[in-house]
């Protein structure tokens, strides 16, 4: 199960990478033009926002694995975390509904997230 842990930290690692490439992905200097300054920046800071939300989850899962098996709130964190994965599953679903090869490719990670860290509590 500490397998899973580490390997949830280097997954969540690139998912922080991956966001801050949005900006040039999804060519948003000039995209994001069309909405208001509001909503925006809204984007942006939302963006930013979830990458560090990444970023801790990294953290946490490479420098904290025998903690996150074995104690109470890490436990509470490995659910956490799963939850999270298994609800953006939903979202892609709900938002995007599987009309492309990439919006299926994002399904299987987000679910592969959300088994990452719900084995490994659920198995405990």
């Amino acid at each position: 199960m500490i397998k899973l842990i580490f390997i949830g930290g280097i997954f969540n690692l690139l998912f922080a990478v991956f966001h801050l490439f949005f900006w040039k992905l999804f060519n948003w200097k000039d995209e994001l033009k069309s909405i208001s300054f509001i909503n925006r920046n809204i984007m942006q800071v939302l963006n930013l926002c979830l990458a560090f939300v990444f970023i801790i989850f990294f953290y946490i899962s490479i420098f904290h694995t025998d903690e996150m098996l074995n104690t109470d709130l890490g436990l509470s964190l490995t659910l956490c975390i799963s939850v999270f994965w298994f609800l953006r599953s939903l979202e892609q679903i709900l938002f995007f509904k599987l009309k492309t090869a990439i919006s299926w490719i994002l399904l299987i990670l987000f679910v592969a997230g959300t088994l990452l860290y719900g084995l490994p509590f659920f198995l405990k």
